[in-house]
């Protein structure tokens, strides 16, 4: 197993962990103060926090075994890597953040509510984030999802030459 299987392996957990931890805390927003789905909300962006740590560092070993292959775009590995990084730090905030959050809320904090709504808001952000980097992350292998890739393509017999 190379540090592109294992990119591969962990960079799903933080961008689906994050979706459903954050559906999660959204439903908990909707049971109005239904702390328990509220902090279970929270264990699960806490654990995508800590899944997109492996994630992040198995990405520099991933860009060394993937750039030389022929195909493969080193913008659009850059690309990725500039997003994977912002997307890293979105969900290290987020992660600390909804520990503090879920911490003030065992103590009952009276600052809880107002951490809860601003802990949704990142996550909202980081969900974006989290399809930003992971699209741009398919499209290093997955050139047919690459922006304009549906102009650029030819149908059967078309851009052929023909042979007399």
């Amino acid at each position: 197993m190379n540090e592109a299987h294992l990119h591969l392996l962990f960079n799903h957990l933080p961008i689906v962990g994050g979706i459903i931890g954050t559906s999660i805390l959204i439903a908990g927003f909707l049971l109005k103060n239904n702390t328990v789905v509220k902090q279970t909300a929270l264990g699960v962006l806490i654990f995508s926090g800590l899944t997109a740590v492996p994630a992040f560092f198995t990405g520099e070993g991933a860009e060394e075994v993937v750039e030389n292959i022929g195909g493969i775009s080193h913008d659009v590995i850059e690309a990725h890597e500039d997003l994977g990084k912002l997307f890293f730090i979105f969900m290290m905030i987020g992660g600390v953040l909804s520990v503090i959050t879920f911490v003030a809320s065992l103590r009952k904090h009276k600052m809880t509510n107002m951490l809860f709504a601003i802990v949704l808001l990142l996550s909202l952000v980081s969900c974006v984030m989290a399809q930003r980097a992971g699209t741009s992350g398919g499209e290093i292998r997955h050139t047919e999802i690459r922006n304009g890739a549906l102009n650029n393509t030819t149908t059967p017999g078309q851009g052929e030459e023909e042979d007399d």
